[in-house]
C-alpha cells in the first residue's frame, strides 16, 4: 500500500464544475444527472432492475472527479464481485478516470491487511485458508461429530454466516434460533465446531476470508496511526450493492469511514435475496435515518425491459407489505412495446422441461442466438431434467453458477457404485428399485428429503438419477443397469462437450446482475417457491418474492413463467402453483389461494362383464406395475385397459391390433393380459 506521502492531492480540492464535467453528466436522465451530481456529504441512491445503475455511480465519480471534488486515488469504490469490479474499471477510463480503486471487499481489505500486517500482527500477511472443509471436517473430528462432504459444506456455511454476523461461538446458538437458521447439527455442536475452527486456524497461524475484514476492521478500530493513514488516502466512498451488505462488511466500512459522511451507497430493496448468508437490508433501509441530511435519489426508469416484462415485475412486487414511501420503487418502461408474458400449466416436470427446450428450439430457429435465452430456476437440483429435455431436443446449454449436474461430487460418486453394482449382472425389471438400493448404501432415504442448504441440494440430485431410471423404464420396461449406467455415461459425454452458445441454466440467485433477451422461470408450484423452509416465517417468504421479482427483471422482451401439477408422471397429489402468482395468471385474484387442480385422467364408464374385466386388469397392472416398482401407466394406460375390456380378445393377433399395444408390450404382457381376460 504506497504511503499517503506519496499520493497527489494534499491539498483541497475545487468543487467547481468544469466544461468536461458538464460534458460527463450529458446523456444522462434526470434522475441519474441528479445522482451523479450529488458528490457532497451522504448519498443514497435506490436503483431499481434495469435503471443504469453503474451507469449513474461510475458518471457521479468522473463528474466527481472533472468538478475537482475528487482526487481518483482518494476514492474507493467496493463492489461484491471481482467482474463487477472490473466494469467499474473499463467504465471509468471510458471516462477518462484513472486511479480509481475499484475492488471487493475482500481485495481492498487483503491489500490493506498486507501493507500493515508488521504493524498490526508483529510479522507478515498470514497465510490464507486454502481449504476450509478440511480445516472445519478436522474441527468436527475433535467435536466427535460424524460428518460427511455434504454435512461439512453445510457447517462451513454456518461458521461463514456466524462471522459475517459477528456471532461468536458463545453466542452462536441463540443467535442462529433468532435468525431462524436450521443448521446440520445441533446449534450447541455446531458452536463446538466453531470454535474448535477458529483455534485451529489461530494454531496454525492462519485466517480465512472472512477474518481479512475483521481484521482489517480491528486494525483500523485499535491503531490510531494506521486509521489516520487509510483515512488520509480513502476520503470517499462508493459501496454497490448496498442491500446486500452484512454486519461485518458494515463494521469495516464504519472503521474506514472513521465518522466522515462521504459516501454514496447504492442498492435496490426489492433485490434483497442474500438474507440467509447474512445480508442485512436495514443498513440500505435505514441508511436516511443514520445519515439524516443524505440526499436520497430513486432511478426508476427501466431501460432494459419492456414495458409489459416491467408491468409483471411491479405487480408482483406491488403485492409485498408496504414499507415506506421512500424506499418503494415502481419501475417505469422506457423500451418500445413488447409480447406480453407468458404463463403455461403442465401435468408434470418433464412435461414443463419438454415444453421449454421446444419454446427454446423455436427461438434459435427463428434467430434468437441461444445465448440470449436463460431458463431459471429455484435451487441447483432442478437443473438435470432441463439438461435432459434442452439435449433431447437438440439445444446446447450451458450452466451457470453451480457443477454441472454430473459434475457433483454426489453424482459422481453415485455413479461409481452404480458402475459396480451394474457389473455384477442385473435382473431385467429390477432397475429401479436397484438404483433406489445403491443410493440407500449412500446414506440417501427416499421419502425424507433434509429440510435445506447443501443436504437438500445433495438430497435432489441423487433424487434426480432414480426419476431417470423410472423415466427409462417408461420407455422400455427392458432397461436394465448395465444400460442404465451406459445411458448415464453418454448423457456425461454430451455436457462436456463445448456449449459457448447455449441456454444458460442458472438458478435464481445466480442470475442475479444478468439480463437475457428471453428468460423462463420454471417450477414454480409452493415449497419451491417459496421454499418450504421460509413458510414459517414471513420475512423469508417475502425475500422468495423477491427473488422471484429478480428472476422476472432479467428478460428484456420475452418472458414466460411456468408450473407443473405433479412433480413425476403419474403422481396422484397435485401442487399448488406458487402464491406469488396470485393476481399476475390473468384471471386470478391477488387475495384469492391458487386453485388445486388435478390432472385430467381418462374417464372409464363401463359396466356389466365389461366393467368387471376392467377392473380386474387394473388389479393386475396395479400388481406388476408394484413388482417392477414403475408407475401403473408404464405397464399400460386406462384407455388400453378400457379397450382391452371391451374387445375381450382371445388371441395374441387380436390383442395386438387394439391401440397402445406394441410388440415389446405384447412380448411382457400379451399372455398375462390373455390369461386375465379368460379368467
Amino acid at each position: 500500500m504506497p504511503r499517503t506521502a506519496d499520493l497527489p492531492g494534499s491539498a483541497a480540492p475545487s468543487a467547481a464544475p468544469s466544461a468536461g464535467a458538464e460534458a460527463v453528466l450529458a446523456g444522462l436522465d434526470d434522475e441519474q444527472r441528479a445522482a451523479a451530481s450529488a458528490v457532497e456529504g451522504p448519498v443514497c441512491i435506490l436503483a431499481g432492475a434495469g435503471t443504469g445503475k453503474t451507469r449513474t455511480i461510475t458518471h457521479r465519480i468522473a463528474y466527481g472527479v472533472h468538478a475537482g471534488a475528487f482526487v481518483p486515488e482518494q476514492v474507493l469504490a467496493v463492489t461484491f464481485t471481482a467482474r463487477a469490479a472490473g466494469e467499474l474499471r473499463s467504465r471509468l477510463a471510458g471516462l477518462g478516470v484513472g486511479g480509481v480503486q475499484a475492488r471487493t471487499f475482500h481485495a481492498a481489505a487483503m491489500r490493506q491487511l498486507r501493507y500493515f500486517a508488521p504493524r498490526v500482527l508483529g510479522g507478515p500477511m498470514p497465510a490464507l485458508v486454502e481449504n476450509k472443509l478440511r480445516v472445519v471436517a478436522t474441527a468436527a473430528a475433535r467435536a466427535r461429530l460424524t460428518t460427511d462432504r455434504t454435512s461439512l459444506r453445510d457447517l462451513a456455511s454456518e461458521i461463514e454466516w456466524a462471522k459475517t454476523t459477528l456471532a461468536t461461538p458463545e453466542d452462536y446458538p441463540a443467535r442462529a434460533q433468532a435468525a431462524g437458521r436450521e443448521p446440520p447439527f445441533d446449534a450447541a455442536a455446531v458452536a463446538r465446531v466453531y470454535a474448535s475452527y477458529e483455534s485451529a486456524k489461530q494454531r496454525d497461524g492462519m485466517l480465512d476470508f472472512e477474518d481479512l475484514l475483521l481484521v482489517t476492521a480491528f486494525a483500523l478500530e485499535e491503531h490510531p496511526d494506521v486509521a489516520r493513514q487509510v483515512r488520509a488516502q480513502y476520503r470517499h466512498f462508493v459501496v454497490d450493492e448496498y442491500q446486500d451488505v452484512n454486519p461485518l462488511q458494515q463494521r469495516l466500512l464504519d472503521a474506514w469511514l472513521g465518522g466522515r459522511a462521504s459516501v454514496c451507497v447504492v442498492g435496490d430493496p426489492n433485490q434483497t435475496i442474500y438474507s440467509f448468508t447474512g445480508a442485512d437490508p436495514d443498513y440500505l433501509l435505514g441508511f436516511a435515518d443514520r445519515y439524516p441530511d443524505a440526499e436520497v435519489v430513486k432511478l426508476e426508469r427501466d431501460y432494459r425491459s419492456t414495458p409489459q416484462v416491467v408491468g409483471l415485475a411491479n405487480k408482483l412486487i406491488g403485492q409485498a407489505p408496504e414499507r415506506k414511501s421512500i424506499f418503494r420503487l415502481k419501475l417505469l418502461g422506457q423500451r418500445a412495446e413488447g409480447p406480453e408474458p407468458r404463463f403455461f400449466e403442465h401435468a408434470d416436470e418433464p412435461a414443463e422441461a419438454a415444453a421449454v427446450a421446444q419454446a427454446c428450439r423455436a427461438l434459435v430457429e427463428a434467430g434468437t442466438p441461444a445465448s440470449e435465452i436463460a431458463v431459471l430456476f429455484r435451487i441447483n437440483a432442478q437443473s438435470q431434467v432441463y439438461e435432459s429435455a434442452l439435449a433431447d431436443a437438440g439445444v446446447p446449454y450451458v450452466l451457470k453458477g453451480g457443477e454441472r449436474f454430473f459434475e457433483r461430487p454426489e453424482v459422481r460418486e453415485a455413479v461409481v457404485l452404480l458402475r459396480g453394482a451394474a457389473a455384477g449382472g442385473s435382473d431385467p425389471g429390477m432397475l429401479v428399485p436397484t438404483v433406489r438400493d445403491v443410493l440407500a448404501s449412500t446414506g440417501w432415504v427416499e421419502h425424507r428429503p433434509p429440510p435445506g442448504g447443501a443436504a437438500r441440494d445433495r438430497w435432489q440430485s441423487l433424487a434426480a438419477l432414480v426419476d431417470l431410471a423410472v423415466d427409462l423404464v417408461a420407455e422400455d420396461p427392458s432397461t436394465d443397469l448395465p444400460r442404465f449406467v451406459a445411458h448415464l455415461a453418454e448423457r456425461a459425454d454430451a455436457q462436456h462437450a463445448p456449449t459457448v452458445q447455449g441456454v444458460t441454466l442458472a438458478s435464481m440467485h445466480a442470475a442475479k446482475g444478468l439480463e437475457w433477451d428471453a428468460v423462463f422461470v420454471v417450477g414454480l408450484v409452493d415449497g419451491v417457491l417459496p421454499i418450504s423452509q421460509s413458510l414459517s416465517r414471513p420475512d423469508a417468504v417475502e425475500e422468495e418474492r423477491r427473488l422471484l421479482y429478480v428472476a422476472v427483471t432479467r428478460a428484456r422482451e420475452q418472458l414466460t413463467l411456468s408450473w407443473s401439477l405433479v412433480r413425476n408422471p403419474g403422481a396422484k397429489r397435485p401442487r399448488p402453483r406458487s402464491r406469488f402468482l396470485d393476481g399476475l395468471v390473468p384471471g386470478s385474484s391477488p387475495t384469492a389461494p391458487a386453485p388445486q387442480r388435478k390432472p385430467k385422467r381418462a374417464k372409464v364408464v363401463l359396466e356389466g362383464e365389461a366393467g368387471e374385466l376392467f377392473e380386474r386388469l387394473r388389479a393386475w397392472r396395479s400388481s406388476t406395475a408394484q413388482a417392477a416398482s414403475v408407475p401403473a401407466y408404464v405397464v399400460f394406460t386406462d384407455a388400453t385397459l378400457q379397450a382391452i375390456a371391451e374387445a375381450r380378445p382371445t388371441s395374441i393377433q387380436e390383442l395386438a391390433g387394439l391401440p397402445g399395444i406394441g410388440a415389446r408390450k405384447l412380448d411382457l404382457y400379451g399372455e398375462d393380459v390373455l390369461a386375465t381376460v379368460g379368467e
